[in-house]
């Protein structure tokens, strides 16, 4: 089939689906004499999810178009970027990674043979690679070093010698894995017009950059690994699959930040089979089954409100299963569930004044806690008790949560009406004066609880979407346990601090875009 291909056809093979391409000129003029030689790498940090599909389908298309690829497992980035892959995990996370991406690659029908497989560390730490380090080191600016890594390498308020190093070293593998072009993510933007501007200061060639649009997360914002609730693991079960889809982001009609979406237009339609469609399989009353052959179409159904949210999602979970159930099977041998368990071991319990970074496993940790953004949609005065709202809140699920709150003396109802505010989604429901409570609108108070107010939300926080604490990742409980007062020992270290932002010992509480929510009241609890 490849022979058979245009040079024109090969061009829409490679860039469809991209949000944008650097070098059509040469891309154009490279196809005109041969086939283009392509590497994506990926550091070797949390555990791959499926969102890596979109780069795995983006794969099989060029492979489709004749192209060689080669896929860098980037073991040094990994480690250069703020420690994500501790030195002593190195090794096992780059073989985790091999083998879930073989995995992954076999499960959507790309031939492995037609792949090249690379580590980072087997040529980067060559005395020839080391030097060119040093070489662009003297000619690199911090500030250019700074500005290429801000999408991709972490931020924080101390940074590390080592994050400057790694946009060279990006640069860097296009030289030495002698290749025409790189893909990658369109957060690798900066990156990739820094390797434009150095490389031939150093008389290398300028290469192609291809990039993939970012695919939003399931609580909204981009998909991390380091995220929970945001992602679906490649060896999540298919009732965990069920569980984080029920709590997905999927506001009806809205198409700009759905994940859902992006995941069937970037990797299912780009691996339907020709006359397969995507299908919908719904009861008559609800419309009755309907297959989409084409992703607008679909777009513009979901656009229109003709498409209910559960329905999408039953739909993707079943696709989602029917890519990860080969990888689940090959991972059930026991030599791959040993390296899983020794490239990823749980964290181990938290001791008093131990480091944020180990404190996901302990049971007293703020990852526990469901505190999502919700909209007030409506407020009304509880029937039977003058100093109690009943609030109706929009947390992007199929119906909105009744939630009682003692806000009557502190806030009025235009103030309260249509806010952002923040909720914790997993008490358990209680009936408060006969009305059933689903949740806690979080709120600032003084000591003598006089002064009374809800946190402050950003305004482009999205309905549904998770806060977390900074330096914490894990699920939420499902629902905290009454009788192990869980809420009441968290929230003792939930306050705000002297500028008057929302913190749980000194970490910050943050939308899933990182921005921090804050209040009036300095030094003050949240209840």
């Amino acid at each position: 089939m490849v022979g058979s291909l245009s040079v024109e056809e090969k061009k829409q093979l490679i860039t469809r689906n991209l949000q944008e391409t650097l070098g059509e000129d040469k891309l154009q003029k490279v196809l005109a004499e041969r086939d283009l030689k392509i590497y994506w790498g990926t550091a070797t940090t949390g555990k791959p999810h499926v969102a890596y599909f979109v780069p795995m389908s983006k794969i099989a298309d060029f492979l489709k178009a004749g192209c060689e690829v080669t896929i860098l497992f980037a073991d040094l980035h990994a480690y250069l970027d703020n420690m994500k892959a501790p030195w002593s995990l190195l090794e096992l996370r780059t073989k985790y990674y091999e083998q879930v991406i073989k995995a992954m690659l076999s499960s959507i029908g790309v031939p492995l043979d037609k792949l090249k497989f690379v580590k980072g560390s087997d040529y980067q730490l060559s005395k020839e690679y080391t030097l060119d380090v040093y070489k662009l080191s003297s000619l690199v600016t911090i500030h250019d070093a700074k500005k290429a890594g801000a999408e991709v390498v972490k931020q924080v308020e101390y940074p590390l010698l080592s994050g400057l190093l790694y946009p060279g070293l990006q640069g860097l593998d296009e030289e030495y894995l002698k290749v025409d072009a790189q893909f990658g993510g369109v957060d690798q933007r900066k990156i990739f017009t820094f390797s434009e501007k150095y490389l031939p200061q150093l008389g290398y060639e300028k290469r192609i950059h291809f990039m993939n649009p970012m695919v939003p997360g399931l609580a909204g914002g981009k998909m991390s690994s380091s995220e929970e609730d945001s992602k679906i693991d490649l060896l999540d079960s298919p009732a965990n699959v069920k569980k984080k889809l029920k709590k997905a982001f999927c506001e009806p009609g809205n198409i700009a930040d759905n994940g859902l979406l992006s995941f069937v237009k970037h990797v299912l339609f780009s691996l339907f089979k020709e006359g397969e469609g995507f299908e919908i399989l719904r009861a008559p009353d609800n419309g009755g089954d309907v297959t989409f052959n084409n992703f607008a179409d679909l777009e513009q159904y979901y656009a229109d409100n003709k498409l209910h949210p559960g329905d999408l999602k039953a739909s993707v979970e079943k696709y989602i299963n029917r890519l990860l159930e080969p990888i689940r099977k090959t991972f059930e041998s026991p030599e791959l569930q040993k390296l899983t368990a020794a490239a990823y071991p749980p964290p181990a319990k938290v001791k008093a004044g131990a480091a944020p970074a180990a404190a996901a496993a302990d049971e007293n940790a703020p990852h526990r806690l469901d505190i999502r953004v919700g909209k007030v949609i409506e407020v009304a005065r509880h029937p039977d008790a003058d100093t109690l709202y009943v609030l109706k809140i929009d947390l992007a699920e199929a119906q909105p949560r009744t939630i009682i709150s003692g806000l009557v003396k502190f806030v009025t109802v235009e103030e309260l009406d249509q806010r952002l505010v923040a909720v914790l989604c997993n008490l358990k429901p209680s009936k408060m004066r006969g009305i059933l409570s689903e949740g806690m609108v979080m709120c600032t108070s003084n000591a003598d609880h006089t002064v009374v107010e809800p946190i402050i939300v950003p305004a482009a926080a999205k309905p549904g979407s998770r806060l977390a604490f900074d330096g914490y990742s894990g699920t939420p409980d499902e629902q905290l346990n009454p009788k192990k007062k869980v809420w009441e020992k968290l929230s003792e270290d939930f306050k705000t601090n002297a500028d008057g932002i929302a913190v749980w010992k000194d970490n910050f509480l943050l939308t899933t875009e990182g921005e921090q929510l804050t209040s009036k009241l300095a030094n003050c609890a949240i209840k």
